[in-house]
C-alpha cells in the first residue's frame, strides 16, 4: 500500500528536522550538521569459545528431544566424529597421560552403522572407524572394517588409501601374499594416486618376503624409475640430489632391498638384464655400486672388486665408471692384494690417460679422474724404478720412464712434477743414456719453479753433456760443447750463487745483475755488447736484457723500452719469458705517460698511454692504459675523444676491473655534451654495477631527472621505481627518499591519464608519512599533506554523483554517508597544517557543506503533494539547508581571513568568490585590495 502524501511529507520532515537539530539538545539526537564532528566507535564482538565436549552434548541433546528429526543421522555421525577429534587431540596433546581413548568413537561409528546400515555414505563412517580401530590397537578389527570398505564400496574416494592401509597391516601380519594384492589394488588405481609409489615399493618387500626375488626386483626398479626420473644426470654423483627427504629415503631402502635382492641371485651378473632404459642407465652406478657396498659389510671384497669392475667394463663411458674402478683399487690395496692392486692402477691409467676414448667421450668426468690418476701413475714410477735398480734390466729402466713420462706429460703443472722430471733424469742417467738425461736434468732445472732440486739438477745437465762428448766423435763435437756452453751460461743465469758456478761462470753481467750491483751490471754488459768479434746471442740477450731491467728500476722509462726492444729480437717467437719482456716493454711506455702527466703533460700523457697499443697490443698493461688515457682526456674537457676512448674501452675489454668506473666517467662526458639520454643510460648501468646502495640510489634518481628532461617518461618511471625498490630495501628505510620517489611516480602517472595508479601511489604516500615517526620530515609532511588531498577528490566525487530524488529517504541517508566520508577525507589534509594544502582542504569542505544545502533545495519533491503542502515543504527545506549554507560561508571565511598572514593563493581568491555568492552584502562590492583586507580584520 503506498503511503499518503501527508505521511511521505510528515516523515520526510521528520528526517529533516532531526538532521538540523543541533548537538547537545536534551533528546540528543543527531543531525545532518553534525556530520562533521561525528565519531563512530566500533564495539569489538566477543569471541564464541566452545570444545568437542560441549558440541557432543549439544547434539545429544538434540537427538534426546527430536527422536524423529530428520537430521538424527547426520547428528549420530557427527558425534562420532566429534570424539575421533577428541581422542586425536588428546594424542596430539604434549601435556597428555596415558594412551587416547578412541573407544567412544568406535562405538558411535558402530551405533550408526548398526542404525543406518544402507546409508550410502557410509563408506566414510567405515574410513573413520577403521582410522579409530588401528589407533587404538586393535588391528584385527581395522583390518576387517577396512576390507568391509572396499568391499562394499570399491568406488569409495578412500578407495586408494583403504587398500593402502590394508597392504600394511597384512604386511604387519605377515600375510604377504594378501598384502601384496592389497598393494596391487593401489597399483591399479594408476601413478595418479598419492600412494603409488610406496604402494610399488611395499609390493616390492612382499614379493620378496616371499621369496620372489625377481618379481620383487621389478618391483623396486619400478620405485627408482618414478624417483629418479627427474633429478638425475649424465654426471650426477648424488642419486638423491633433488628429492624431497622422504623420497630420498625411500630411494636408499629401495636401494638397500635391491642390494639383497641380488646378493641373494646371482648378484652384479643379475643386473645387466634389469638395465633395460635409458633412465635406468643413467643410475644403473647407483645399483653397483650399493651391491658392492652391501658386499663390504659382508667381509666379501672380492665379490665387491668384481661388481665394481663389471660396472666399469660394461659401461666404460659412464661418468661414474672412473669411481668404481677407484673402488677397486682401494679394495686390493686394503685388503693386502699388491699384484692385483698394481694391474688395476695400469688399467685406470689405460681407461682414464690423456690418450683415452674417455676423454673425449666425458671430459667433465674424465677431469674429476684425474687427481687419483696422478696418484697412480706416480706410485707407477716409482715401483718400477725401485725394481730397476734392483734388476738393473733395461726392460724394467724402460718401464720406469713410461710410467715417469706419461706422468709429466699427463700433468706437466703439477706441483710435484719438478720433483719427477728430476727423478726421471737420474733414471736415464743410470741407464747412461746421456742425451736424453741432460734434456730432462735442464728441465727439471729450469722449466718449473724453484724447488729444492733445481741447482742439482742444472748441474747435473752440465755432468751428462760432459759425460756424452766423451762418447761423442769430432764431428759431434762441437754442437755438443755449444750446448754445454749454452747450459752453462743458463746455469750461471739461474744459479750465481751456487758454489758448483764458478768454473762455468763467464757471463759477469748476469752474475753483478743477480746480485742486484745494477750500475756495474749495466756497465759490463754494455762491454759485452762491445765486444768484436759479437759474444754468442745468448749472451748479447743476457747483456740486453740487464741493461733494459736496470733502465727500468732507474725510471729510465725510454731507455728501457728501446733496450727490451732489443732482447725481443734476440728471443725466440715461442721461447720462455718472451710475454714477461713484452709486457716489460709496455710497461715503460706506459710509465713514461705516467710521468708525462705527472708533469701536467696531459697530452702528452695521452700519446704514450696510445702508444701501449701500437708497441704491445696484447699486453696485460694496455686495457689500464687506455683507462689513463680516457681519464686524461676527461680532465683536457676533451669530451669527444673521452668518450670514444671510453666507448671502445668497454666493448674491448668486458671483463676488466676497470669497467665499473667507465659508466661514471661516461655519464660526465655524455653531460657535457647535453646528451641526457645517454648519460641517463650510463647511471642506470652504473646503479646496476655498483655494490654501494647509496651510489645506486644516487644514480637511478639522476638517471630518471635526465630522462624526464627529455621527455622520456616510461623510462623515468622505471628508474624512479628502482629507485624506490632499492630505497625500500634498505634498513633503517629512509623515508623522505622513499615518499619523494612515490610522489615522482604519481607525477609521472597523472601525465599518463594512469588515475589508478596515480591514486594507488598517494595512498602509499600519505601511508608512508603517517607511519613515519620521528623520521618524518617537513617535506614528507607536504607530500603527505597533498597525498591526502589528492585522494580526497575521489570520495567527493562519489558524493557528487548521489542524487536527492525518490525514493528520497534512501538517496538522501547515501548521500548524507558520502558527504562524511568527503569531510574526514578533506580533513585529513586540513589536519596536516601545511598552507596551500589547508586552502584547498577548507575550500572543498565548505564547498560539500554548500552544495548539500543547494541539494537539498533542488532534491525531487514528493508527488501528489497540494499547493499549501508543497509550499510548506519548500519553506521547510530552506530551513534545513541554511545551516549548511551558514556552515559553508564560515569556513570560506576561515580561508578569507587567511590573507591577512599573507596566505593568498588560488584557494582563499576561490573563497572569496564564493562569499560573493553567498554574502553579497558584505563581499559583493568591488573594493580595493586594502579594503579586503579590512574586511577579513
Amino acid at each position: 500500500m503506498r503511503p499518503s502524501p501527508k505521511l511521505t511529507v510528515l516523515a520526510l520532515a521528520c528526517l529533516l528536522t532531526a538532521c538540523a537539530s543541533k548537538r547537545g539538545t536534551p533528546d540528543n539526537e543527531p543531525t545532518i550538521q553534525s556530520l562533521a564532528h561525528r565519531e563512530i566507535t566500533v564495539e569489538k564482538d566477543q569471541a564464541i569459545h566452545t570444545n568437542e565436549a560441549q558440541a557432543i552434548e549439544a547434539y545429544r541433546q538434540f537427538l534426546a528431544g527430536a527422536p524423529n528429526a530428520a537430521q538424527r543421522a547426520e547428528a549420530l555421525r557427527r558425534i562420532g566424529d566429534l570424539e575421533m577429534d577428541r581422542a586425536d587431540s588428546a594424542s596430539a596433546d604434549p601435556a597428555a597421560t596415558g594412551a587416547p581413548d578412541y573407544r567412544a568413537a568406535i562405538a558411535r561409528y558402530q551405533d550408526y552403522l548398526k542404525a543406518y546400515p544402507a546409508d550410502p555414505n557410509n563408506d566414510r563412517v567405515l574410513y573413520q572407524l577403521a582410522r579409530a580401530q588401528e589407533q587404538s590397537g586393535d588391528l584385527d578389527a581395522a583390518l576387517k572394517t577396512l576390507t568391509l570398505l572396499v568391499r562394499d564400496f570399491p568406488a569409495t574416494a578412500v578407495s586408494d588409501e583403504a587398500q593402502f592401509r590394508r597392504g600394511e597391516l597384512l604386511f604387519t601380519a605377515r600375510d604377504y601374499a594378501q598384502a601384496e594384492k592389497a598393494y596391487a589394488a593401489v597399483l591399479s588405481a594408476g601413478p595418479g594416486s598419492p600412494y603409488h609409489d610406496r604402494a610399488l615399493y611395499m609390493q616390492g618387500w612382499s614379493q620378496f618376503k616371499q621369496g620372489r626375488l625377481d618379481d620383487a626386483l621389478q618391483a623396486f626398479f619400478g620405485v627408482l624409475d618414478l624417483k629418479l626420473a627427474n633429478v638425475l644426470d649424465d654426471d650426477s654423483l648424488d642419486a638423491s640430489e633433488g628429492l624431497t627427504r622422504a623420497d630420498r629415503e625411500l630411494v636408499e631402502d629401495t636401494f638397500r632391498v635391491t642390494s639383497l635382492s641380488l646378493a641373494n641371485l646371482q648378484g652384479a651378473e643379475a643386473i645387466p638384464a634389469l638395465i633395460n632404459t635409458p633412465l635406468r642407465r643413467a643410475y644403473a652406478f647407483r645399483v653397483y655400486e650399493q651391491l658392492g657396498e652391501l658386499y663390504i659389510k659382508q667381509d666379501r671384497p672380492k665379490d665387491a672388486a668384481d661388481t665394481f669392475t663389471l660396472f666399469a667394463q660394461r659401461e666404460p663411458f659412464d661418468a661414474q665408471a672412473p669411481v668404481l674402478q677407484a673402488r677397486v683399487i682401494d679394495i686390493y690395496e686394503r685388503g693386502g692384494f699388491a699384484n692385483l692392486a698394481l694391474a688395476a692402477k695400469k688399467d685406470y691409467a689405460a681407461r682414464y690417460g690423456r690418450h683415452s676414448a674417455f676423454r673425449n667421450a666425458k671430459p667433465q668426468a674424465w677431469a674429476r679422474a684425474q687427481p687419483l690418476l696422478k696418484t697412480h701413475l706416480a706410485e707407477l714410477a716409482r715401483h718400477h724404478h725401485a725394481q730397476a735398480q734392483q734388476s738393473k734390466r733395461s726392460a724394467d729402466y724402460q718401464e720406469a720412464v713410461h710410467w715417469y713420462r706419461e706422468y709429466l706429460a699427463s700433468f706437466p703443472a703439477d706441483p710435484q712434477a719438478a720433483q719427477n722430471n728430476f727423478l726421471l733424469a737420474e733414471l736415464l742417467f743410470e741407464d747412461a743414456r746421456f742425451a736424453e738425461a741432460s734434456i730432462e736434468y735442464e728441465k727439471a732445472a729450469y722449466d718449473y719453479p724453484p724447488h729444492d732440486k733445481s741447482a742439482d739438477a742444472g748441474y747435473a745437465a752440465l755432468l751428462s753433456h760432459a759425460q756424452e762428448q766423451k762418447k761423442a766423435d769430432a764431428g759431434q763435437l762441437p754442437a755438443l760443447q755449444q750446448a754445454s756452453v749454452a747450459s752453462a751460461l743458463r746455469f750461471a743465469r739461474a744459479f750465481p750463487a751456487d758454489s758448483r758456478a764458478g768454473p762455468v761462470l763467464t757471463d759477469a753481467a748476469e752474475k753483478l745483475y743477480a746480485l742486484h750491483d745494477g750500475d756495474q751490471a749495466a756497465s759490463v754488459a754494455q762491454q759485452v755488447l762491445d765486444l768484436q768479434p759479437p759474444a754468442a746471442e745468448a749472451q748479447r740477450r743476457v747483456a740486453w736484457t740487464v741493461l733494459a731491467h736496470t733502465a727500468f728500476e732507474r725510471g729510465a722509462f725510454d731507455v728501457s723500452e728501446n733496450a727490451y726492444g732489443e732482447v725481443l729480437k734476440l728471443t725466440a717467437a715461442k721461447a720462455p719469458g718472451r710475454q714477461e719482456l713484452i709486457e716489460r716493454q709496455a710497461a715503460s711506455v706506459y710509465k713514461q705517460g705516467e710521468q708525462a702527466r705527472s708533469a701536467g703533460q696531459l697530452r702528452e700523457a695521452v700519446a704514450h698511454f696510445a702508444r701501449v697499443a701500437e708497441v704491445a697490443p696484447q699486453s696485460a698493461v694496455r686495457a689500464t692504459a687506455q683507462y689513463d688515457a680516457a681519464a686524461a682526456l676527461i680532465a683536457l674537457k676533451d669530451w669527444d675523444a673521452a668518450t670514444r676512448t671510453l666507448e671502445d674501452f668497454r666493448q674491448r675489454y668486458p671483463n676488466n676491473p676497470l669497467q665499473a668506473d667507465v659508466s661514471p666517467k661516461l655519464a660526465v662526458a655524455y653531460i657535457e655534451q647535453g646528451q641526457w639520454g645517454s648519460a641517463a643510460g650510463e647511471l642506470e648501468r652504473l646503479a646496476t654495477t655498483s655494490k654501494d646502495p647509496k651510489v645506486a640510489r644516487d644514480a637511478l634518481w639522476q638517471a630518471a631527472e635526465y630522462h624526464e628532461k627529455v621527455g622520456a617518461r616510461g623510462p623515468a618511471a622505471k628508474a624512479y621505481e628502482r629507485h624506490l625498490a632499492l630505497t625500500l630495501a634498505q634498513r633503517p628505510t629512509p623515508l623522505e627518499p622513499a615518499i619523494e620517489a612515490r610522489a615522482r611516480l604519481a607525477h609521472l602517472a597523472g601525465q599518463d591519464g594512469n588515475t589508478a595508479r596515480e591514486l594507488a601511489l598517494m595512498k602509499d604516500i600519505l601511508q608512508a608519512d603517517q607511519n613515519g615517526g620521528a623520521a618524518r620530515t617537513d617535506r614528507t609532511r607536504y607530500l603527505g599533506a597533498t597525498a591526502a588531498l589528492a585522494l580526497a577528490e575521489p570520495v567527493a566525487q562519489a558524493y557528487r554523483k548521489v542524487a536527492l530524488v525518490e525514493p528520497l529517504q534512501k538517496q538522501l541517508k547515501l548521500k548524507k554517508a558520502r558527504m562524511e566520508e568527503g569531510l574526514k577525507a578533506y580533513a585529513v589534509a586540513a589536519d596536516y597544517g601545511v598552507a596551500d594544502v589547508s586552502t584547498a582542504a577548507t575550500f572543498h569542505i565548505a564547498a560539500l557543506y554548500r552544495d548539500f544545502g543547494k541539494a537539498l533545495m533542488g532534491s525531487e519533491r514528493p508527488r501528489k503533494l497540494s499547493k499549501v503542502e508543497l509550499e510548506q515543504y519548500n519553506v521547510m527545506l530552506e530551513e534545513q539547508a541554511f545551516p549548511f549554507e551558514e556552515k559553508a560561508s564560515e569556513l570560506h571565511e576561515v580561508n578569507a581571513r587567511r590573507a591577512a598572514a599573507g596566505i593568498y593563493d588560488e584557494w582563499v581568491k576561490r573563497s572569496f568568490a564564493a562569499l560573493r555568492e553567498l554574502q553579497p552584502v558584505r563581499y559583493g562590492k568591488n573594493e580595493r585590495s586594502e579594503g579586503v583586507v579590512d574586511a577579513i580584520r
